[in-house]
């Protein structure tokens, strides 16, 4: 029988240290599970066998590797490695792990290093006695406020795991929702690079080549080749030979930049957003994108037991779309005044008239949470087919796009050439 000196944690997450008898250190471990305990480090006593680690050693390299985790705290992360994270702690927590050994889990097979660093943090505040939703808003760049106050509400109604589990959820469908849109528009901008970089490619390299054979003709030539000709001379820009591609690109830039500056401003969002909206096609995708955001987000934080005042604060802040969080803030007002959601919604002129009365029933009825997380699925599928057909239309519109640009080029080129043998044939 020999002793071991240990480390574990409690079921509320405490550290404790102290000494079990047992012939092994498996049955050592065993007997400290069967206490409640979770073991983070185990060693006999006198002995510092090679794969043992002896307790001060062991918190010398914890404060040695916390001072090197700190230097990544403050980054940002992506939604789906914050999605993955609270997939697996809603899944340790509902297994009956404590908050506290959960973080530390996760904290040890995290690769990406700035989540792992908050990770770690996460749980030296809730080891220092803080709550976890206290400590979550400690890291906005991560978790936002949608998160922390999901978190609050499931620590207050002891159904954190649930409400993780919910998040996850949530989570998972607005990436799904996010990949699909973004997929939809990587086909075109592959398009329009190949057709830049095609028009590029003729104007310095092709074009002048033409410019010199009919140099010595003495004919005019057509207007479309004029044009042509002209911009490849302003590209070659003599006598520096440099292309002057590189000032092209640079001025679209500087534009790209200043309308980015412009955007942030409060009369640049307000414009943006309202044609966001208003857009051919791809405004009808933004609106019900927007309502399928709102109606989860909302859903979500109502059934989780976020009060439905602060949960609409929650839904306007995240909105995404200014015309949007104007319509929430409206609503907000409303309820506040003791009015129903349904009034400000339908005066906004921003959601469709289904929302509107599903919201209606869902008031009437008591069950505007399922009401609203019932619109999102739909309006997520709306938006899915909608980006499917979108996807299915523009790929040939952008076959003849390309076709155009390099077409007209070419004809261009060629039009001098069928004017000269034309010519050459009636004399």
């Amino acid at each position: 029988m020999a002793n071991f000196q240990y480390a574990a944690l409690d079921a509320k997450g405490e550290q404790t240290t102290g000494v079990v008898s047992a012939p092994t250190e498996a049955e050592a471990i065993a007997q400290l599970r069967a206490q409640g305990l979770y073991p983070t480090q185990i060693q006999e006593e006198g002995k510092g066998k090679k794969g043992h680690k002896t307790v001060a050693p062991l918190k010398r390299n914890a404060k040695a590797k916390e001072k090197a985790s700190k230097k990544h705290l403050g980054g940002r992360i992506k939604p789906k490695n914050l999605m993955i994270f609270t997939r697996q702690l809603a899944t340790l927590i509902d297994s009956g792990l404590p908050l506290l050994r959960s973080l530390t889990v996760l904290e040890k097979q995290e690769p990406n290093v700035v989540l792992r660093a908050t990770v770690s943090a996460l749980a030296e505040n809730v080891q220092g006695g803080s709550t976890f939703s206290e400590s979550l808003a400690q890291h906005p760049k991560i978790f936002n406020k949608l998160y922390v106050n999901m978190v609050k509400a499931g620590e207050l109604g002891g159904v954190l795991e649930i409400v993780l589990n919910r998040l996850a959820e949530y989570q998972e469908k607005a990436q799904k929702l996010k990949n699909k849109i973004v997929s939809a528009m990587v086909y075109p901008v592959i398009v329009m690079f190949i057709a830049v970089a095609i028009l590029v490619f003729l104007m310095i390299f092709i074009v002048p080549k033409f410019k010199e054979m009919f140099a010595g003709t003495g004919s005019d030539l057509p207007l479309i080749s004029q044009i042509v000709f002209g911009m490849s001379e302003f590209m070659l820009a003599r006598p520096y030979v440099v292309p002057n591609v590189v000032f092209l690109f640079i001025v679209i830039g500087v534009i790209v930049v200043l309308f980015n500056v412009w955007g942030r401003t409060t009369a640049g969002r307000n414009i943006i957003d309202n044609m966001k909206l208003k857009m051919p096609i791809l405004g009808d995708i933004q609106r019900k994108s927007a309502v399928s955001r709102f109606s989860r987000t909302l859903g979500t934080l109502v059934t989780s037991g976020v009060p439905i005042l602060q949960a609409l604060n929650i839904t306007r802040d995240t909105a995404g779309n200014v015309v949007i969080s104007r319509a929430i803030e409206k609503v907000h007002e409303a309820v506040k005044e003791g009015e129903t959601i349904v009034t400000p919604l339908q005066a906004s002129g921003v959601f469709p008239s289904m929302v509107i009365s599903m919201v209606d029933v869902g008031e009437e009825t008591g069950q505007l949470p399922e009401m609203l997380l019932k619109v999102a699925d739909v309006y997520d599928d709306e938006v899915d087919n909608a980006v499917t057909a979108l996807t299915s239309i523009l790929e040939p519109i952008m076959i003849v796009f390309l076709a155009l640009i390099v077409g007209s080029v070419v004809f261009a080129l060629f039009l001098p050439l069928i004017k000269m043998i034309s010519t050459m044939g009636n004399q």
